[in-house]
């Protein structure tokens, strides 16, 4: 049997049928955690995350002085290749944990760090947090994903070559000169909104510059050293990059709704961990992006009892992946066993165990939902949607238009809760000084997300999918991807309990 080669493309027909198979910015399964115990779990300081950037940062620098130390030794091969393990593959993790927002408190601390994490990985900053943003909104779905890594058939030969970067980057080293030019890849195109793609040319201009200015100092300097230590590490070091990433999604299921299907949680030794900032949770991490890298042990205990088990070791992972790939060249519909156990076990439905075309979620998904509307070619419910963990009870709003909503001693700092009310939802909040805010409780950019699985960071709302940002008193956006703002709403603590003005 020769297996089907589907259209990958962000581009292609398979982007349109994703669309119109309600695929597209969809809404996703999450297991339930206590608001309480959510609002812990979301606590970020900026000590721990300066301990693992210092901790990272003297392991390159010493490991590039002692490899220029040894520079006319054959003992300098294994120190370059720890220079380059750090710069062009751990830099992945840095790079995906200050894009998000989540390793330092302070956001000034992430994007100093973020743009020389981009730069190690010719990443261009403005192309890769929106492609990022787009793999979470559209995880491993064909036509949608810019990140899948392991496209079906699996191609060995590409894979391997990966390893030295030898695919990859030159894909980006052309995508950064063609940017530079003012022209902007159609893909990138297709997720990057319009506003921001002036920010793409002029960042592979600068990209371009630097590494411009490397090969000229090597050209003058007559060496290739300079190209040794920036430039060449990331190729030297990508299959650091690799070696993690496959474990995430490789030989799941395609064109699911659940991430405990199409994402993989592996046990790793505290070596790895470190290098990959504990994104070896995975499952956990796609569930809960406003979780901060060093908290996701802990969610992992929180709601590992709705996940599959863990995959034992790295090297379980890869038989498992491997094993995978082996199969589904044969047959691309091929699902591991533990998967379709999981997915028995738990009612749900998926592409091969359902009727063709079918997807899975809590329940499966076969068209875009009533009342959507196409927004920057992505469907968009325009209804209030809730989130399957939270009740839709509608509390009883009196004649000047306020709703009791809880007790105030059961909204403890940096909680946010849900409630309903006149046929809206809206997200209730206390900030570390313990003062309460309601505001519009979808947020304005998937308009398929509540906030009230999201983060409050100083007198911020986080959004719980993309880690988009709203001011609290006034409902401004204050962090792409949000750009629109949400509405807010009077609230007050009287007598013991919490009250919010929501009209009427």
């Amino acid at each position: 049997m020769t297996a089907t080669v589907r259209n990958y493309s962000l581009t292609g027909d398979e982007a349109t049928r994703s669309i119109e198979r309600g695929l597209a910015e969809a809404e996703w399964y999450q297991s339930p955690v206590d608001p309480a115990t959510l609002a812990r779990l979301h606590e970020r300081t900026n000590g721990r995350a300066a301990v693992d950037a210092v901790l990272w940062v003297g392991l390159l620098v010493g490991s590039a002085w002692l490899a220029w130390t040894l520079r006319s030794s054959w003992w300098a091969i294994p120190v370059f290749a720890v220079y380059g393990l750090l710069y062009g593959g751990s830099a992945d993790a840095r790079w995906h944990e200050y894009g998000h927002a989540t390793g330092f408190r302070s956001e000034w601390a992430n994007k100093i760090l973020y743009y020389p994490a981009c730069f190690m990985l010719l990443r261009e900053p403005t192309a890769w947090r929106w492609s990022h943003i787009r793999h979470h909104s559209d995880t491993i779905i064909v036509g949608r994903d810019p990140e899948i890594v392991f496209p079906r058939p699996f191609a060995r030969a590409t894979w391997v070559a990966n390893l030295l970067g030898l695919v990859g980057v030159p894909s980006m080293v052309k995508r950064i000169v063609r940017h530079a030019g003012g022209r902007l890849d159609p893909a990138v195109a297709s997720y990057v909104p319009e506003p921001e793609q002036s920010k793409v040319v002029r960042e592979a201009r600068i990209f371009l510059a630097l590494l411009a200015v490397v090969v000229l100092w090597a050209v003058l300097t007559l060496s290739l050293w300079p190209l040794v230590f920036i430039g060449l590490p990331t190729f030297y070091g990508a299959w650091l990059v690799l070696f993690f990433g496959t474990t995430q999604h490789a030989g799941l299921p395609e064109d699911v709704l659940d991430h405990r299907l199409n994402s993989r949680t592996v046990r790793m030794n505290p070596v790895f961990r470190f290098l990959y900032l504990n994104m070896n949770y995975h499952i956990e991490h796609h569930m809960y992006p406003t979780v901060p890298y060093r908290n996701l042990p802990a969610l992992h205990r929180e709601i590992g009892s709705d996940l599959p088990e863990p995959t034992t070791s790295t090297i379980a992972a890869y038989r498992e992946i491997f094993a995978a790939a082996k199969a589904q060249q044969a047959d691309p519909n091929y699902q591991l066993p533990r998967v379709t156990a999981f997915a028995e076990a738990h009612g749900i439905t998926t592409p091969s165990s359902g009727s063709a075309g079918s997807s899975a979620s809590a329940g499966s998904v076969a068209s875009p939902p009533d009342g959507s509307v196409q927004i920057n070619g992505s469907n968009h419910s325009t209804a209030p949607v809730t989130a399957a963990t939270d009740p839709v009870e509608q509390l009883v709003v009196d004649g000047g238009g306020w709703v009791t909503v809880c007790p105030s001693a059961e909204l403890g700092p940096g909680e946010v809760r849900r409630f309903d009310a006149n046929g809206a939802t809206f997200a209730l909040c206390r900030t570390a000084d313990r003062r309460i805010y309601a505001v519009d409780g979808i947020c304005t950019h998937s308009r398929r997300v509540h906030l009230a699985g999201g983060a409050v960071i100083g007198g911020e709302l986080e959004c719980p999918k993309h880690n988009g940002r709203f001011d609290l008193i006034s409902g401004a956006p204050t962090r792409l991807p949000v750009c629109e703002g949400i509405a807010t709403c009077e609230a007050s603590e009287i007598e013991g309990q919490v009250r919010v003005r929501v009209g009427s």
